[in-house]
């Protein structure tokens, strides 16, 4: 492990090249071939509607362990001493500070789980009202698998659909997206992967492979970069983490092929290349990474940004939490001993991370997943 009280070191080690593999360069090896049910802001992602992040963090010696005996978890929210946490099976685990439930969750279409990387994703609670959130979820119909975003409204413990933002998102075995984010401008943020068709990223009449931008009734704000259209970039393959530094520019994680994960500075209308090119690879009207993985993997989930301007991002198969300094380029591993890690959350003068090794793809330890405080 590396010890978080000591000083961090640069990246440079390779991960497991089986996990490489499996992860980043096309994610099919993961829940679509396992015989288990397969698993796959409050800061203006994670818990803070302001875009407040802390400021100055404190490394605790060893994790500590907040919630325990997670199912395939994806997303953590924070609200005040609260947390909620989206399970790919369809389930929001609440935490009050002392207590965990489970909170079911009653839609119209049901949480396609168990059929690759899909299921209960995103979520962001209304900054108006925290009895409503926003979630990211995959359905199955007669017509095919699709992902949508809707409105729900907790009442006696349980969240029950509320409206539909948006609906028919292309969706697949692999590469659903599914990161909600609130931006400093208001407006939902919403990532969408090509869905296994890599084509459909570069199409702007398509929904798969983009960033989604909208009012919180799905509606498309005026100053969009496409006429009538809720996308915001495009050309992306399956980016799953959104932030904005203290400058208001927007950053998002993104999984690449066969290594090449990135970094991306995200404008709007601009295209981020998939499939076209990748790492170092430029083409005209075509935005290269701000940071990219090279031969390495990361396989990159949450992004959350510190009050210093680090970026910090959580790795499945590299199975780390690194900091990037994103004006210098330099990459840091801050935690690597809890194996594949799905979500981190910088909100309230804390740091917390989600792990995800109860997803298909894990080795699976006593207590996982879990909820680990690293930071204060």
């Amino acid at each position: 492990m590396v010890p978080l009280f000591m000083a961090l070191f640069l990246l440079g080690c390779q991960t497991d090249g089986d996990q490489e593999t499996e992860e980043s360069s096309d994610e099919t090896a993961s829940e679509e071939d396992s015989t288990e049910e397969s698993v796959e802001t409050e800061s203006s992602e994670n818990g803070d509607p302001n875009g407040e992040n802390v400021e100055e963090l404190t490394f605790l010696e060893e994790p500590e362990t907040v919630v325990d005996d997670l199912n395939r978890p994806w997303n953590i929210v924070k609200n005040d001493d609260e947390f909620y946490m989206t399970e790919r099976s369809g389930s929001i685990v609440y935490y009050d500070g002392e207590n965990m439930e489970r909170q079911t969750v009653e839609l119209e279409q049901e949480v396609a789980s168990g059929q690759g990387e899909g299921g209960l994703l995103g979520m962001v609670l209304d900054p108006e009202d925290d009895q409503t959130a926003y979630i990211y979820h995959t359905y199955q119909t007669g017509e095919g698998m699709f992902n949508r975003i809707i409105a729900i409204e907790l009442s006696n413990q349980t969240w029950q659909e509320t409206d539909i933002l948006v609906d028919e998102i292309p969706a697949g075995r692999i590469h659903d997206g599914g990161r909600l984010a609130i931006g400093p401008d208001d407006y939902l943020y919403a990532t969408t992967g090509d869905a296994g068709d890599e084509n459909l990223s570069q199409e702007t009449d398509n929904l798969a492979g983009k960033i989604l931008r909208m009012d919180f009734d799905g509606s498309i704000p005026d100053d969009q970069p496409f006429e009538d259209s809720l996308i915001y970039s495009y050309g992306h393959r399956n980016p799953q983490g959104l932030d904005w530094n203290e400058n208001d520019e927007l950053y998002s994680s993104e999984h690449g092929s066969t290594a090449y994960d990135e970094i991306n500075h995200i404008e709007p209308g601009n295209n981020y290349g998939w499939p076209v090119v990748r790492g170092d690879d430029t083409a005209d009207g075509m935005e290269p990474p701000t940071i990219h993985s090279g031969e390495e993997t990361w396989a990159p989930s949450g992004a959350a940004f510190d009050d210093e301007g680090n970026l910090w991002v959580t790795g499945l198969a590299g199975q780390s939490l690194y900091r990037f300094d994103i004006e210098s380029g330099n990459q840091e591993i801050i935690l690597d001993d809890e194996g594949r890690l799905r979500d981190i959350l910088v909100a309230d003068g804390e740091a917390y991370v989600l792990t995800n090794n109860t997803d298909g793809r894990g080795n699976p330890e006593e207590g996982d997943d879990r909820l680990l405080k690293i930071a204060e």
